[in-house]
């Protein structure tokens, strides 16, 4: 039988879409590329995760020059959020507007935050967030308080919040999807780039997938890939093409959503020549720039298991040159020996002693939309052309962050930026807005150019704010989920 819906790919959002239309009864597929993650030992492995890479797919990019890398995109039963840091923080109301950078204005939403407001508070609950609305200046109206407390600090974090207040800042308490004491009972690992296959972590498989698959009407394909788009002369998408076990197969639905991530679901789109006619398909691809900057103090150990537990907003919008924003501040998972000896190149013991004395933070800075920064393909390659902006903010951030790390009693920081190979939040390339000659997506994630043809993944993006994206993704999906809902699929 025909399914009613056809969702590509179980990250953020095909898996919280699903969840949300679950319950319509409508018949509704989602094909996953990757299966379901198993328990094993790499799992929780520092050497096996960062140094021989052992969850990260078989799969090459180029530049535009023809460097070949291996992305960091992961490809299972949840996408990328397996593997994320579920930190799952708002965009704050600023972001909505057009704001002024360092390195140039962002365009706003064609949304407000008011209008989006409700989809938040929803997301929190589905994905039982823990924080503390109260604690951070920056935060945004919120219509209903967090649905758990926050994640207590362990010692050592206790004592940065105390000394970064003494500094004259505000730290506050990380909105985080975690059953923190499950995780510290079963899992006892870092958290970044660590896979949860506890049950821990509120991913897009624990939660979005596991809501979906509770109610008959839906099924999850896993090793299937899609691979081709097609559409009528009419524009209607008629139907989806993919391989399963290297076998071709062809599904057919009234309605097609495709959640395959930023870069990918630009690919499909491009490789289908669909949704184009803007021209903007690929393009306005964003990435945070990011360092991690590390706190270290020789008389003093780090021995937290779970350190991921505050962040600073004071510079989020305010703090640069002409009193432009620079960025937000957080805990990173806490980094082992093992990880800097395979990520810095450091010699063991001085990898061990360092991560035993250190903090470790990650400072991120916005992302400006660029037309020219995007997705393209040469043949069936991958090409990503990713024009870094607003570098100036970043490194304006990194630099005060330092300066008052030492203030607080840091006598040693150290930092590195992020390259190309890590997925800082990827998003953008078919970008939502009102107008169809420079947008792909009207505010509900339709394609302009396809009547039946949805894109729920962070590709929708008009702007990357400064925050982890996972969030607004969810509440995305559960408006465009509502927007479905009253929607005839054969209109």
């Amino acid at each position: 039988m025909e399914p009613d819906i056809v969702i590509i790919g179980s990250g953020i959002g095909g898996a919280t879409l699903a969840a949300a239309l679950a319950p319509t009864g409508r018949r509704v597929v989602i094909l996953e590329r990757g299966r379901r993650l198993a328990d094993c030992p790499e799992a929780r492995d520092d050497k096996a995760i960062f140094g021989r890479g052992h969850f990260r797919p078989d799969e090459i990019w180029f530049t535009p020059e023809g460097a070949a890398f291996n992305p960091g995109n992961y490809y299972y039963v949840g996408g990328n959020s397996k593997f994320y840091g579920a930190v799952l923080i708002r965009y704050r109301a600023e972001d909505f507007s057009p704001l002024r950078h360092r390195g140039g204005t962002t365009p706003g939403w064609p949304i407000s935050y008011d209008a989006f407001e409700p989809w938040y508070q929803a997301a929190e609950e589905l994905y039982q967030v823990r924080g503390d609305a109260g604690q951070d200046p920056s935060e945004p109206r919120h219509s209903g308080a967090y649905p758990h407390a926050p994640v207590p600090d362990e010692p050592a974090i206790a004592d940065l919040r105390a000394r970064l207040r003494r500094v004259g800042l505000r730290p506050a308490s990380l909105p985080l999807g975690v059953d923190i004491a499950r995780w510290l009972e079963r899992a006892r690992t870092p958290w970044d780039a660590f896979p949860d296959t506890t049950g821990a972590k509120m991913d897009a498989e624990t939660v979005g997938i596991a809501r979906a698959l509770a109610h008959p009407n839906v099924t999850l394909e896993t090793g299937a890939l899609a691979t081709r788009l097609v559409a009528g002369a009419d524009g209607r998408v008629t139907a989806v093409e993919y391989v399963k076990d290297g076998v071709p197969g062809r599904i057919t639905a009234p309605l097609v959503v495709l959640s395959a991530g930023a870069v990918n679901s630009a690919v499909l789109l491009l490789r289908s020549g669909l949704a184009n006619r803007s021209d903007q398909v690929g393009r306005n691809f964003m990435n945070h720039n990011s360092s991690a900057v590390l706190a270290l103090h020789p008389l003093r150990r780090n021995d937290a298991i779970y350190q991921k537990t505050l962040m600073v907003n004071d510079f989020y919008l305010t703090g640069g040159v002409d009193g432009t924003p620079l960025g937000n501040i957080q805990l990173l998972g806490k980094i082992s020996g093992p990880i800097l000896a395979a990520t810095a190149g450091l010699p063991a013991p001085l990898a061990n002693w360092v991560a035993s004395h250190a903090i470790d933070l990650y400072a991120m800075s916005e992302d400006l939309p660029d037309p020219a920064s995007r997705v393209t393909l040469a043949g069936e390659r991958i090409v990503l052309d990713w024009r870094r902006s607003n570098w100036a903010a970043h490194e304006a951030l990194v630099t005060k962050l330092k300066g008052l790390l030492r203030r607080a009693g840091f006598p040693i920081v150290l930092s590195r930026a992020f390259d190309r190979r890590t997925p800082s939040h990827q998003c953008g390339t078919a970008r939502m807005g009102r107008d169809p000659a420079t947008s792909v997506l009207d505010i509900f994630c339709r394609a302009h150019d396809h009547p039946n043809l949805f894109v729920v993944d962070a590709s929708f993006l008009p702007t990357s704010a400064a925050v982890n994206p996972a969030l607004t993704i969810a509440a995305q999906a559960l408006r465009v989920a509502d927007h479905l809902t009253s929607r005839d699929l054969g209109a």
